[in-house]
């Protein structure tokens, strides 16, 4: 299909619910609240067709029956988690079409035991990852009901992306994670050039986002496993952390304990 225009829709005090539309109709992704949407949708004067949730919290799913009921819209979600009635249930491996392009459904479990993500699209002819709160920019999500192991496979995955996919994650939380990522690896050049871009982009008012996996493999501490100076800097926190899963448990612990 042609390209589709993206929109993040800020909600909350750090969410955004993504948008995507081609001028007449549009699709919506983990749509919190419905009032953002609903204001957006009049403005530009678009058609509501579908909705895709990547997992069941409430800040994901709260304007999903709201959304439904006013629009006559499709939902889709994962096949797993308890989620308003009306979602269509998908899980990985399976692919839908919207707005005339295919996404492919992942399987991303860690953050919540049945979390997908949404991979496909096109903006710019770059494809789109809607990870909802598995990879944010600068770190990921924590974890709630999955393990380390699930989360480090399913970061493992996104990983492997093309490096040009358009990283649209659910909550701007970029700069805290930035400078936990520049506790992890104080002497890395690009960290430091994102962050001062990152601190730029937030003075006027503007997100972060969409990062791109490129982007993500060159700052992020979490997909950075490998890396010697992030081993070590793990390792200082968890002397007993040798294997990937284990260096990912340490920095994920240390993540949650970090004041930054």
């Amino acid at each position: 299909g042609p390209d589709l225009r993206l929109t993040p829709l800020p909600a909350f005090n750090d969410n955004y619910i993504w948008a995507l539309d081609n001028g007449h109709q549009a699709c919506v992704v983990d749509p919190g609240d419905d009032k953002p949407v609903l204001a957006w949708l009049q403005d530009k004067g678009l058609q509501l067709i579908a909705i895709l949730v990547t997992h069941h919290h409430a800040d994901h799913t709260g304007g999903v029956a709201a959304l439904l009921a006013h629009t006559g819209a499709k939902a889709w979600g994962p096949a797993f988690e308890a989620l308003p009635d009306g979602v269509q249930r998908l899980s990985g491996g399976q692919q839908i079409e919207v707005l005339g392009h295919r996404f492919d459904v992942l399987d991303v479990p860690g953050h919540t035991a049945g979390h997908i993500a949404f991979m496909g699209g096109k903006v710019d002819d770059a494809p789109l990852l809607f990870c909802g709160d598995t990879l944010f920019s600068g770190g990921c999500g924590r974890l709630f009901e999955g393990t380390p192991a699930q989360m480090w496979q399913s970061l493992s995955s996104l990983a492997t992306l093309p490096r040009h996919t358009l990283v649209c994650c659910a909550h701007e939380y970029t700069l805290s994670n930035l400078r936990f990522a520049q506790d992890v690896e104080p002497d890395n050049a690009a960290l430091q050039a994102h962050m001062a871009r990152c601190l730029d982009l937030r003075q006027q008012g503007l997100p972060t986002l969409p990062s791109t996996i490129g982007l993500e493999l060159a700052i992020n501490p979490f997909l950075r496993v490998g890396e010697p100076c992030v081993r070590s800097a793990a390792q200082a926190q968890c002397p007993e952390a040798q294997h990937d899963t284990d260096i990912f448990a340490a920095l994920r612990r240390w993540k949650d304990q970090f004041k930054g």
